[in-house]
């Protein structure tokens, strides 16, 4: 009896299945979800993003931010005991979002609602500039190419987001103001490898302006 056809069918019905299995039932489950209506605010949930929260997820990505934190509150684990979120992600909270930055490892705190525990903008940008100044012991590499730093003239009023003086990070006679995002959206992704040659990379200095 010839079992080749049978041999040939047998392997040809376990690759559909798993394919049905890995690809088309999950895109069933989640490729059709959509927004639903929020009843404590009466919109729709998630809501889409500004176009200044869209400039801030591409830096993000281009960053490599996803490198070393993640957007993710798990189910186990003491994620909600540390404040990262009162409820589990789930596949809806992405919905518009490409791609989507799970990220793999927390070698810093997840980021998914850190909008809702960092409110001071002022503050966040004081840790982008200079880390180990606003958590020391930080491994975040300072990310000072984001910023300005002006000489600061006599009776020149001093920008609502300019970085405050003397907090150890910006000397005395001038000011630090974070760069518009078109200066950097282009810059090559940089991924901080855990290696001790690029845990802390060379950061380029800020550019001074007269």
């Amino acid at each position: 009896m010839n079992s080749g056809p049978l041999l040939f069918l047998g392997i040809l019905a376990t690759l559909a299945s798993s394919f049905w299995g890995f690809v088309l039932a999950p895109q069933l489950q989640l490729g059709r979800q959509e927004q639903v209506p929020n009843q404590a605010t009466f919109g729709l949930y998630p809501h889409p993003r500004s176009g200044a929260a869209k400039q801030g997820a591409e830096v993000y990505r281009s960053l490599g931010c996803v490198e070393c934190h993640s957007q993710q509150v798990r189910g186990l684990g003491n994620d909600s005991a540390r404040g990262w979120g009162a409820r589990k992600t789930v596949a809806q909270d992405y919905l518009g979002d490409y791609p989507v930055l799970l990220g793999a490892q927390r070698i810093g705190p997840d980021l998914a609602n850190v909008s809702l525990r960092q409110t001071n903008a002022i503050s966040l940008l004081q840790h982008l500039f200079d880390p180990q100044h606003t958590v020391p012991g930080s491994t975040m590499p300072p990310y000072r190419f984001l910023f300005d730093k002006r000489n600061l003239k006599s009776g020149h009023s001093v920008p609502p987001d300019a970085l405050p003086l003397g907090n150890g990070s910006v000397e005395a006679g001038f000011e630090v103001i974070p760069r518009p995002t078109r200066h950097f959206m282009k810059r090559p992704c940089q991924k901080h490898r855990l290696t001790p040659r690029k845990l802390f990379p060379p950061t380029p200095r800020p550019r001074v302006c007269s």
